[in-house]
């Protein structure tokens, strides 16, 4: 009989073989004046090798409502489509906006469902006819609901940003104006990025407000600031040295 190898053996060697791509992520998200602003960074990794450097992590789920997703890739993403197909056939149905309570419970419902095995964790985001709200769903299905909230590898630095502040900044507090609101984000996902290998290149940013007519809109800023720009970058491509040709004894040779 050929020896088998134990369970723990078996487990090594697909956790070291076979990398799944994560995003490493930070992502976050607060509550300001009349909406929600969301952020997260663009890098996503397998094991410690960068795979995309401008990876989407704010997904769409409804015109008014974003969430975005850190952990596995693809379960995030497939994850969003999902929940966010069945709020779109949820309108058909109903005739009225998705309200932001109704995309959590799927989402939790969903994620519940597989006890932890779909490695998504999210921070939802949006405005509806009760106003703002911000939750962060986790890979099991437990949520929190909280006007300022960071998830991923890079949170801690992220979640003292958006506390705390810096020397020159102040931390989250109520009835944030929208333009103050974006700049604390930047500043948090900054935080993740610079203190967390798992994070890196890009700052996203999506924007959801109520005007005074009661009108929804989102505003997507794909690629809004560059983190950690690269400093030194050739201006023209590398130039291979060029090869001679030479006959011998009626040949020709390189």
């Amino acid at each position: 009989m050929p020896k088998q190898d134990t369970p723990q053996q078996v487990l090594a060697g697909l956790t070291s073989k076979n990398q799944f791509t994560k995003t490493g992520t930070t992502i976050c998200g607060v509550i300001c004046k009349n909406g929600v602003v969301l952020g997260a960074d663009t890098r996503s990794t397998a094991g410690d090798i960068v795979m995309d450097k401008n990876c989407e992590k704010i997904h769409y789920i409804a015109p008014n409502i974003y969430c975005c997703g850190a952990g596995t890739a693809a379960d995030t993403e497939y994850t969003t489509e999902l929940i966010s197909s069945q709020c779109k056939l949820h309108r058909y149905r109903t005739d009225r906006d998705t309200r932001v309570a109704t995309a959590k419970t799927m989402l939790t419902r969903h994620l519940f469902q597989y006890q932890g095995h779909v490695s998504a964790a999210l921070v939802l985001g949006g405005v509806d006819v009760l106003g703002p709200h911000l939750h962060t769903i986790y890979p099991h299905g437990s949520t929190d609901t909280l006007p300022f909230v960071a998830m991923g590898s890079g949170s801690l630095a992220a979640i003292s940003m958006l506390e705390q502040g810096d020397a020159d900044h102040q931390g989250w507090r109520p009835n944030m104006e929208v333009e103050e609101a974006v700049d604390l984000v930047k500043r948090a996902i900054h935080a993740g990025i610079f203190n967390d290998m798992g994070s890196g290149s890009n700052v996203d940013i999506c924007v959801i407000t109520k005007d005074e007519a009661g009108k929804v809109a989102a505003d997507y800023r794909r690629n809004t600031d560059i983190a950690n720009p690269r400093k030194y970058r050739r201006d023209v491509p590398y130039k291979l040295p060029s090869t001679r040709l030479v006959e011998v004894n009626g040949d020709m040779d390189m």
